[in-house]
């Protein structure tokens, strides 16, 4: 009994850190989004304006800072998630919101959480999470994640993934090339 309470205490601790990072990227969302943004009409001297980042493919997602920087697009297939980013953004991939927030609280507990339904035959072993970052030369290339799963877990990830390289960003020396 007491092994199972105290397994069960440590199980919603780390329930109660995942909806605190969440509400985190929530709040953050939440700060962004609620000012508008002027809209300004064309003027005559339309030529002093700078040119605007060309549109996305169709299949992929812009993740912007809150000041409107393209940092990186996230394709989002049926069974997989793959993040680029912009080829002028330098993210370090040695960043703590990669490795401390994105890799050890969200992807290694589904990955966990994955292993557990597999072992327990719930879930097929070729469907669990797997995920990959990918860097070169400590700057970060791209995130791949693969059988994220339900709508409810890609929404978590979309999320986490956005909050995490906004403050990469934010954090990373030169970010901006």
């Amino acid at each position: 009994m007491k092994s199972f309470l105290e397994r069960r205490v440590k199980q919603q601790e780390e329930e109660v850190s995942y909806l605190r990072s969440f509400l985190e990227v929530v709040d953050s969302l939440l700060a962004e989004r609620s000012f508008r943004r002027v809209e300004l009409k064309p003027t005559a001297d339309e030529g002093t304006r700078q040119p605007e980042q060309p549109p996305a493919p169709p299949d992929s997602i812009p993740i912007m800072t809150t000041d409107g920087v393209r940092i990186a697009s996230m394709s989002v297939g049926p069974h997989s998630l793959e993040v680029i980013p912009e080829a002028a953004v330098n993210l370090d991939s040695n960043s703590p919101p990669l490795r401390s927030f994105l890799v050890a609280k969200v992807l290694e507990p589904m990955l966990i959480k994955d292993k557990e339904a597999a072992g327990a035959g719930s879930l097929l072993p070729d469907n669990m999470l797997t995920y990959d970052v990918e860097q070169e030369g400590g700057r970060l290339k791209a995130i791949v994640v693969r059988n994220y799963g339900d709508d409810r877990r890609l929404l978590e990830l979309k999320n986490a993934i956005r909050w995490t390289l906004r403050r990469m960003y934010e954090k990373t020396p030169g970010g901006k090339g």
